[in-house]
């Protein structure tokens, strides 16, 4: 039996059902975590002399139970190494002025803006003297070009994937195209982001590292599911690198922002793990980006794996989709 002898009436049924199934699952999905951010488990510092940092700790955990991990520091200094380090999001620092706040905004505008709002909760409605310790780039202070920014990397990714998968033929061939795209990605992405948008601005070299990692990752996820398994194949790549990653992600925010555990989940999926390595590597000169890069490696050498297991098929023809009986 053909394809065009399947009931028209009923194919359009279920097809409309498909959809509406998908958007009902995915509303949700996208539009929850924005709409539920909120500091869970988020790391922060309080500095200064050891019996005013233990109060300060106290009045953080009852003003929000469950909202901080708190680390004691005992000065101003360490407070700016670990901010630097990308071990805190903030530092609520004990001088004899009162509190202040050293922020890292580069991690997350959200979050800084966020603890900002806490501190001054804290000190009783009074204005707080803000640090910016790692500051954003200063032509995107909000971070929402880097978030608008890192979109279109995964959506390219998905697709160069899904293209190698379905009209490449030959293992080799799909090497060499995942491969180029990476290697093209990072020069492009990162000329764009860097020199063009100007929303990042660290080291030319490391961003175009990170970019192109995670098009790897991303491209080949997509692309060895897809030689292995076909459609269905296709389809669980999508589902890992945008359909998911994408909101999981916390690119604009933070992961301990979002809804646990989905906040952590979405950094060991494509696309968040790449926008903590390029956080990392445009800001903080690499640091806290290990688990990323394992995270993306992993990626990256299965994909290549599965593209080099899969048997290799020819692109489909017009009479392949005709299927008899």
């Amino acid at each position: 039996m053909s394809r065009s002898s399947r009931p028209p009436m009923l194919l359009a049924v279920l097809v409309a059902a498909l959809a509406v199934t998908v958007q009902t699952l995915h509303v949700p999905l996208f539009a929850g975590p924005a709409a539920n951010l909120a500091p869970r488990d988020l790391p922060v510092a309080v500095a200064g002399p050891a019996p005013a940092t233990a109060e300060l700790a106290g009045r953080l955990a009852a003003a929000r139970p469950g909202a901080f991990v708190v680390t004691e520091l005992p000065d101003a200094a360490a407070a700016d190494r670990a901010l630097r380090d990308r071990e805190v999001y903030a530092a609520f620092v004990v001088g004899p002025d009162g509190v202040g706040l050293h922020t890292a905004p580069a991690a997350s505008p959200t979050v800084a803006a966020l603890l900002t709002e806490a501190a001054t909760g804290l000190s009783g409605g009074r204005p707080v003297p803000v640090t910016a310790v790692v500051p954003a780039d200063p032509d995107d202070p909000r971070g929402a070009g880097f978030a608008a920014g890192f979109l279109p990397l995964a959506l390219a990714s998905m697709l160069a994937g899904v293209l190698l998968a379905t009209l490449v033929a030959g293992r080799r061939a799909r090497l060499v195209g995942l491969l180029g795209y990476a290697l093209l990605t990072a020069l492009v992405g990162t000329a764009v982001l860097h020199g063009w948008l100007g929303v990042i601005g660290g080291d030319l070299v490391a961003e175009g590292a990170a970019v192109g990692l995670f098009a790897l990752a991303a491209a080949g996820t997509v692309a060895g599911l897809g030689a292995l398994l076909g459609a269905p194949g296709l389809g669980v790549g999508a589902l890992l690198v945008f359909l998911l990653g994408n909101p999981l992600s916390a690119v604009s925010a933070a992961p301990e922002l979002l809804p646990q555990p989905w906040g952590a989940v979405g950094q060991f999926l494509p696309v968040g793990a790449g926008g903590t390595l390029l956080r990392s590597a445009a800001f903080f000169d690499g640091a806290g980006a290990g688990r990323s890069v394992a995270v993306l490696t992993g990626y990256a050498v299965a994909g290549l794996a599965l593209v080099l297991v899969a048997r290799s098929r020819a692109p489909r023809s017009a009479d392949a989709d005709e299927i008899t009986v």
